[in-house]
Formats: structure tokens, sequence, C-alpha cells
């Protein structure tokens, strides 16, 4: 049974909702629909499942793009109705019909929708009839099959006791004639004479001459090599040496040895580095020039492509200026490929690249196309914006207000680095805690990576480095409880923040993220920042999605706490290969809160979103 058929707006006005069927819905499915699918762009999708306390729905939708409208169906998973689609696009074809933007008010659609819904379920089970009776002949042939089989068991049986030759030949022509052949079945003769008719067919058709492949070989052979030569000399031409990058026009430091220096007596001259660094990157305003530099590349480029411009100039003009009555899937095609290429080059994952040009077809399809306006434009518009969706932050992402908030009550804001071995946890951690330190933010570090060798002294320098406190318990401890500890003792001391490195574990290991689970469900630390590097692509996906499902299912509370925000390191290696912060967010929903990228203390900046998005459209 349907349980409720809502129309509303792209805005969130409703618009009309069935009284038949009533509101009484469990849970707020309609609302997690809108913050999962409609506003992350998963609206590409067939369907969504929504799970509440005692109830398990099921919710379809369909769109009106040139009006605006958004039609959602709830029904219980567990009905699987047939006629939800046809509904859908019925209930769609009749509400544009007497749709105005200046009414709010749509009672007399209760009939009409009365009408298209019995005629759905009537399509619906008619379809079904016909699909049963369409079954039935191949039940019967079925049904032919085992009585044949049957009876020649029997004369099977009432033959085997003879042992005359022309008995066994009766035998043996009677088992031919039921289609048995020495226990295997034999093909009616009409059928095996069409399908020997077709295998000699085919067999004459594939016969060659042995002398004419070795040519064609060998002409094949001769143009490869000619086309890799071809290639090898233009990528000579086009090689061009790497420069060095020079971050904020500073002049390169002389010095590249960090190491405590030791004195005479054996003992480490400690140096004081934090004052030296200077004003962290998180709160410097970024200068973002990418449209100069495209400026640059257009002019440069211009040339190469006037050639190009020149061939369907008149068509594309012409198409411009007349427009197009709606847009279908046929003209979004192109337009989108080129676009989920591009972006697979700038390393997002396919996976996810695939979802967004579908979520971005949905939301185009049936649009009008306004004159001089192209539709590979129109897309990549679209897509902009939803990239700027995903990677704004959908709540604030403020650690200063929240660590005073807090302080008021009268304990310390705790944040837990998670992440794969080798991505940069421990030095992304003093960043953060450099960071702090200039806001007047009392720090404690707690070293709970009991299980690398070197973690522990390496998270001690940088506290010496930094002159802030460190909470260490050795190696081969539970980290849980020294996490426990170290929040006590921030507790006893008055240190605003603590700060939790744990150790780099894979997210298929089982034995480490069952213990990452335990820190977290005994802590409840107030943040959880996962360490990604920017380096990788399609393993980002894997990377997080496990990491959430493994919290998830070896959680034991109700709710349990996943991943709240995510630090990327290395970005300053990347070049324009920004996407697995994209990848990272889709697949999580949690904000960029950090970019490392560089190895000092200041090194450390907030996420352009704006600069990642043109860099990935580019």
């Amino acid at each position: 049974m349907l349980e409720q058929l809502l129309i509303f707006t792209r805005g969130g006005l409703i618009l009309w909702t069935c009284k038949e069927l009533g509101n009484a819905l469990k849970g707020s499915p309609i609302d997690t629909l809108i913050r999962s699918c409609l506003l992350e762009e998963r609206s590409g999708a067939a369907s969504y499942n929504y799970d509440a306390p005692g109830a398990a729905y099921t919710l379809k939708w369909t769109f009106h793009n040139e009006l605006g409208l958004v039609f959602v169906a709830v029904y219980q998973r567990i009905l699987h109705l047939l006629y939800v689609d046809d509904l859908l696009a019925m209930v769609k074809q009749g509400f544009s019909e007497i749709y105005d933007p200046k009414r709010m008010v749509y009672d007399d659609f209760d009939e009409t929708f009365r009408q298209l819904r019995m005629e759905a379920e009537a399509r619906a089970s008619e379809l079904k009839r016909s699909k049963q009776v369409a079954m039935k002949p191949v039940n019967n042939a079925r049904k032919q099959g085992q009585d044949q089989k049957t009876g020649f068991g029997e004369n099977k049986k009432s033959n085997s006791g003879l042992a005359d030759v022309g008995d066994a030949e009766r035998t043996k022509s009677h088992q031919l004639e039921n289609g048995y052949s020495n226990g295997n079945r034999v093909i009616e003769s009409k059928l095996t004479a069409v399908v020997n008719g077709k295998e000699n067919a085919s067999s004459n058709v594939g016969a060659f001459d042995v002398n004419k492949l070795q040519k064609l070989r060998s002409k094949g052979g001769k143009k490869t090599d000619t086309v890799v030569n071809k290639g090898s000399k233009e990528e000579s031409k086009k090689k061009v040496t790497k420069k060095n990058r020079v971050w904020d026009d500073k002049p390169v430091e002389a010095k590249l040895d960090f190491t405590d220096p030791v004195g005479e007596n054996g003992e480490n001259n400690i140096e004081v580095l934090a004052a030296d660094q200077g004003q962290s990157m998180m709160d410097k305003e970024e200068v973002f020039s990418s449209d100069s530099e495209d400026e640059e590349d257009e002019e440069g480029s211009q040339g190469s492509k006037l050639e190009a411009k020149k061939k369907g100039w008149f068509s594309s003009m012409f198409q411009s200026i007349s427009g197009k009555a709606s847009l279908d899937k046929a003209d979004l095609e192109p337009a989108l490929k080129a676009l989920k290429d591009r972006l697979m080059t700038k390393n997002v994952a396919e996976e996810i690249a695939e979802k967004l040009c579908e979520s971005v077809a949905a939301s185009l399809e049936g649009k009008k196309l306004a004159s001089f306006t192209r539709i590979s434009s129109t897309v990549q518009n679209a897509m902009e914006e939803a990239l700027v969706r995903i990677l704004t932050p959908r709540r604030s992402i403020d650690i200063l207000r929240d660590v005073h908030t807090a302080q008021e009550q009268k304990k310390p804001y705790v944040v837990v680095f998670v992440g794969v071995n080798g991505v940069g946890k421990s030095t992304n951690l003093a960043k953060v805690a450099y960071w702090l330190l200039q806001h007047k933010v009392s720090v404690m570090m707690a070293a709970c990576d009991t299980f690398r060798s070197g973690a522990v002294e390496q998270l001690r320098t940088h506290a010496r480095r930094l002159q802030i406190p460190i909470f260490e318990k050795g190696y081969e401890k539970d980290p849980a409880i020294v996490a426990k500890e170290a929040i006590q003792e921030a507790s006893r001391n008055g240190s605003e923040v603590v700060l939790v490195d744990t150790a780099g574990r894979m997210q298929d290991n089982e034995p480490l993220m069952r213990a990452l689970s335990k820190l977290i469900n005994l802590n409840s630390p107030d943040l959880v920042l996962f360490v990604g590097e920017a380096l990788v692509g399609n393993d980002a996906v894997d990377q997080l999605s496990k990491f959430n499902q493994k919290l998830a299912d070896l959680s034991t509370s109700p709710n349990p706490r996943l991943i709240d925000g995510i630090l990327l390191t290395k970005f300053d290696t990347i070049d324009d290969k920004v996407g697995a912060a994209l990848s990272m967010v889709y697949i999580s929903g949690a904000p960029v809160m950090f970019v490392g990228c560089g190895q000092s203390y200041t090194d450390l900046k907030k996420l352009n979103v704006k600069s990642i998005v043109k860099t990935l459209i580019k």
C-alpha cells in the first residue's frame, strides 16, 4: 500500500499531499531524502531506502525541472509496488497541467489523483496477469518433458531383462525416439537440422586463408610501429621540465636540517620554533588567481583551437540562436561523458564521477534550453553548482567556537586523529596544535599510538618544540585507556584541548579497527578527524567508507560515532589532481576542515571551495 505522495517545490514549499493516505509516517523519510539525496547530488539513483524504528520505507521520486517541482512517493519496502513509477509519471503530467506559481492550494487535484491511482493499479494487475499467462506454456512444456522422461524410465526397466540382440536394437531405437541416447538427451530432428545448418554456415564463413592472415598481421605491425614512433616524437617535443614550486613568494630557506643539535654533555639543546614560524596559513586570506591563469591559458591555446572552431561555427551558432524545446538524455550524454572523463583525469573516483553525472542529468532533463546557450555550457554550469553544494560544509566547522563552548562546560575539547598508515597524522596534529597556540588555546598531546615504533618519540619531539605538555604511557598499552587518562589529566591541569594521536591502520585490519572503535566509544571525543592523502584516487572511497562502516558495526551504542571531518595532507604535491577531496566529501558527507600544504608548522590552511571547483571543471 502507498503510504504517502507529496508534491513540493525545489525551495521546499509543499504544494499537495494525498489526504486519503494520511501523514502517519514513522520517522522523517522526506527530510532524510532531501538531505541525503537531493542536496548531496544523489538524485540520479532509482530509489532510496529509509529505516526507522518499526518501519522500513522505500522512496521514489521524479522531477519537473522546467517548473521546479519534485514528486515523491513513499511505500513500505516489503510490498515492492510495481505501479509507483507509472503513477509518478502520470501525476507529474497531470499536475503540471494545472500548476500555477501563484496558487498555493490544489484541493481539486484529489479526485484526479484518485483516478490516476486506480488506473496505475489496474495497469499493474493487468501486466501481472499477462506475465502469469505467458508463464503457463513454459510450465506445460516442462511437464511434458518430465512425462517423456518417466516414460523412458519405464521402457528402460521393461527392456532391461531382454538379452536378445534384436530386442536390444529395438530398445535403442525406442530410446532415440523418446529423445535420449546413451543417457544424454538428443535434440529433435528438425531443431538439429537448423542448428547444424547454422553451424555449417558459420564454419564456412569463418574459413580463411592463413597466408592472408599473415599479410594482415604484417601490415598491422608496421602501422602500429609507425604510430608508436610518431607518439614518442610528439612526447619528446611536448616534454617540459617541472619548475620548483614557491608558496606565497617566500624565499627558500637555507636551513634544511631541523634535528635537535646535541651538546657536549649528550643533552639535546631544545630549540623553540613556535615563535619563529610566523602566522599559520589558516588565518591568512587566500587570494584565488585561477581566473587570470585561465585567461592566459585560453590566449595561449586560442591559435591551436581556431581551426576546430571554424569548422562547426555556423551549425553551433544556429543551434545557440534557435535554442531547444527541452533537453533529453540523448542531448546531455556527449557533454556529460566529456565532463566525466575530465573529472576522472583530476583524480575523482570513477564511481563518484558517474553518480554526479547521473544527478546532473536528472536535474537538467526536461528543462528548456535558453537561446544563445549551448548544452555543454549548461551542463558545466549545473555541475559547477553541484560541486559547490557538495564541498560547502553543511554545518559549522569553527573549532575555536566549539573549544570555548566546551570550556564553559568545564571540560576539555577532545580531537582524535585517525587514518591509514603513513598519511602524516602526527605531523598534522602538531600543525593543528601550533594553530591553536596562536589563538591562545592551551593544548595537550596524548600519545595513544602504542603500536608503531618511534611514534611516542616523534610526538614527544613536537611537544618539546612547541613547549606543550604530552601525556604518554609508552608502548604495548591499551590506547583507549591511555586516552581516557589523558583526558582526566587535562581536566586537572586546565588544558582546553586534547589532541589524541592514534596508530595508523588499514581499513581491513579487524583488530586495530576494533581497538579504534573502543577508543571512540569509551572517550566520546568531540571531533573525529580522518587524515587522508590528497594523492589517492579510487582508494579514498574504499578507505572512508570502510572506516565508517567498521566504526558503525563495532560500536556498542545505538547511535555510533562516525567520522566528523577530514584533514587532507600532501596537498602541495598534487598539482591539479584535487579530486580526492571531492571523493572523500561525497562518500562520507564530512567536510574538509584542514588542508596540509607543506612541512612546517604554519603549512595548514582551509579548503578553498571555489578554487577546487574551478580546478575540477577547467
